[in-house]
């Protein structure tokens, strides 16, 4: 793959405090954080907009947010789509929202060290996995959701398996911190790899024109060494534009900052650090006059789309940041180096 040239210390040019002041400004008395101000409110971007605080050095704002989706937590672990104003807006409850709690509980604590926090959600953390194992097939795949009238969608997406893997990794490394043992968690999480390592035709293949689903199994380490190498190198034309980012689905010329900060973080697992410095440096002008970022834009016509400024866009910015240039003691979070299987490696030193 062609990379054009980078520019050196990408991390000078990024104003943490501009995109951290304004997650913050659209957070609610409540804690909430939405998309963008009136926008609606989802879980697992909530919870990258949680980590992206806390990188950011607001740990009491990160905290206040995790107990607004605490309190909102369905009985059975899940949570809905999306709330808009603490209300229900799409009654759909989706597996790889619930269990990414465990993502951003680890990486919370890998940078306070706060046992207490683990404690204090641990019954949170396992109603939430096992709601989202309980849709797990014999064969590993995880079905996406059940829908408002509680019938499971027979569906599995690989970018969402892929997303609930890197949770089990993270709810096991927390068990071990709290010295709780979870063995179905443990056959579980090797099903599920086994999975997408072997069967990755199984999974709905509708949603191959999203890079999600390209580079998800190698950000979150499912596909490891040559095959995680193979698997970027293989669709890295159908999906990244050069000089410019990654196209949010392969058909279409829409470029968008998550997505893009998403592979920097695949590239720096595996391991490939100048590659991903490159990517990230084509999308350090993609900012308004506040040193916010874009959510996207079309290529090559450069019309910014949508207008609105998202929280959990610019918090996957501070995370591929947070890698590339280690600004918090969970900088390598997603290298596939920091893992010995599911258990993080600094924790038995």
């Amino acid at each position: 793959m062609h990379l054009r040239g980078s520019r050196l210390n990408t991390s000078d040019t990024l104003n943490i405090g501009s995109v951290v002041g304004f997650i913050l400004s659209l957070q609610r008395e409540n804690g909430d954080i939405p998309w963008h101000a009136d926008g609606k409110t989802d879980p697992w971007d909530l919870v990258e907009t949680i980590m992206g605080l806390n990188i950011g050095g607001r740990p009491h704002a990160a905290l206040r947010a995790l107990e607004w989706l605490k309190n909102l937590q369905n009985p059975d672990g899940s949570w809905y789509s999306s709330y808009i104003k603490d209300k229900p807006g799409d009654r759909t409850c989706e597996t790889h929202m619930a269990a990414y709690i465990c993502v951003g509980l680890f990486h919370a604590w890998l940078i306070h060290r706060d046992t207490d926090l683990l404690k204090q959600m641990w019954p949170n953390l396992e109603k939430a996995l096992d709601y989202a194992l309980s849709l797990q097939t014999e064969t590993g795949e995880i079905f996406w959701a059940k829908s408002p009238e509680g019938k499971v969608d027979p569906m599995a997406l690989l970018s969402g398996s892929s997303s609930i893997y890197l949770s089990l990794k993270c709810a096991l490394s927390i068990a071990f911190v709290l010295g709780e043992t979870r063995v179905s968690w443990e056959t579980a999480f090797h099903k599920l790899g086994r999975s997408i390592r072997e069967n990755t035709h199984t999974y709905n293949i509708s949603k191959s024109r999203f890079s999600m689903d390209w580079f998800y199994p190698v950000l979150s380490s499912a596909l490891t060494g040559e095959k995680a190498e193979a698997r970027i190198e293989k669709y890295w034309q159908k999906y990244v534009i050069e000089g410019q980012g990654v196209r949010c689905v392969s058909d279409q010329p829409w470029v968008t900052i998550a997505e893009t900060s998403e592979l920097v973080l695949a590239l720096f697992a595996m391991g490939r650090m100048k590659k991903a410095d490159i990517v990230f440096s084509w999308i350090q002008d993609r900012v308004y006059e506040d040193k916010t970022f874009w959510c996207g834009y079309t290529y090559p016509d450069m019309v910014i789309w949508p207008e609105e400024k998202l929280s959990w866009t610019n918090a996957v910015v501070l995370m591929a940041a947070d890698a590339l240039y280690d600004l918090s003691p969970a900088s390598r979070l997603f290298s596939h180096d920091a893992w010995d299987g599911f258990l993080y490696k600094d924790l038995v030193k």
